[in-house]
């Protein structure tokens, strides 16, 4: 009996480990979530962080500075252009998410590595600033088989209904809720959430308190585009990548860049396009591989 037992564990736990670095089976319309691209001066001291606080896979794709964690990859590249790049504070990527299996493990590896940590619902939920000023959420999950997971892209948009419909039209996601009462778009292996940019505006008080005319609150202000942060862009994998592009293109969205065969240099066939506000995405075939 007591060797059955140490099978059914071996298994469980080559379940988990399977599950390092591999996307979410795709949609209907071939789309999964991909990866999360960290420019920095120091890869491998930004590839350590992930790796000691967040329990994931260190890994190399070519020029590629890999962590990889069930459902997502976190890509880290360096190089001249690293210099001078800010945070997420100020992004219209406001941070990134994760479950953990255990929030007071995860967050002892965080303090231990001199990460900042602000807890937002005591022994649950925190905001981690790690490396270069990039905001990761934890909240613990106990139901998930590995250390660490993705859950969701954190957006933050003045319209949170149009991005919302912009992502579920162009990638195939589902509209759900991570929490209740935060509707986001559904894609395989997490999701994409909205935050309401900060804005002012709304009703004054006429005589005798009486509301006055209703009156468009101001525009709120813009945030920068994700392009030229420390978290330059999110990733999402695909299929098939040319029929993927095509369709964009006929449906009039426009390509910061076309698609590329990168097959020999790293392993990928890549393009980029921006969404409505700001954040930039590179869509990827072949990441699922690695």
């Amino acid at each position: 009996m007591r060797y059955f037992a140490a099978f059914v564990i071996s298994l469980g736990v080559a379940a988990a480990v399977a599950l390092l670095g591999q996307t979410a089976p795709p949609n209907a319309v071939g789309i999964s979530m991909g990866h999360i691209h960290l420019i920095v001066q120091d890869p491998a001291a930004m590839q350590k962080v992930w790796v000691d606080v967040m329990g994931g896979k260190p890994d190399m794709a070519g020029p590629l500075t890999l962590v990889k964690l069930p459902n997502v990859f976190i890509i880290i590249t360096g190089g001249a252009n690293a210099a001078g790049r800010e945070g997420t504070d100020g992004s219209v990527v406001n941070h990134v998410g994760f479950s953990v299996k255990s929030y007071a493990a995860t967050k002892a590896k965080a303090e231990a590595a001199g990460l900042a940590v602000r807890e937002l619902t005591p022994g649950q939920q925190a905001f981690v600033t790690f490396p270069n000023n990039v905001t990761v959420e934890i909240q613990e999950d106990t139901a998930i088989a590995t250390e660490s997971e993705f859950s969701h892209f954190h957006l933050s948009v003045p319209d949170q209904n149009a991005a919302r419909e912009w992502y579920i039209k162009t990638f195939g996601g589902e509209e759900g809720q991570r929490r209740k009462g935060l509707k986001g778009a559904k894609i395989p292996g997490g999701f994409v959430d909205f935050l309401a940019a900060a804005g002012g505006g709304g009703r004054g008080k006429g005589k005798g308190g009486d509301a006055a005319p209703a009156t468009p609150p101001p525009p709120p202000p813009a945030l920068a585009g994700s392009k030229g942060r420390v978290l330059d862009h999110i990733g999402f994998e695909v299929k098939d990548l040319k029929a993927f592009t095509e369709n964009l293109v006929a449906g009039g969205q426009k390509m910061d860049v076309n698609l590329t065969d990168a097959t020999a240099k790293m392993g990928l066939k890549i393009a980029f396009i921006t969404d409505p506000n700001g954040t930039y995405i590179e869509l990827t075939e072949g990441l699922k591989a690695k």
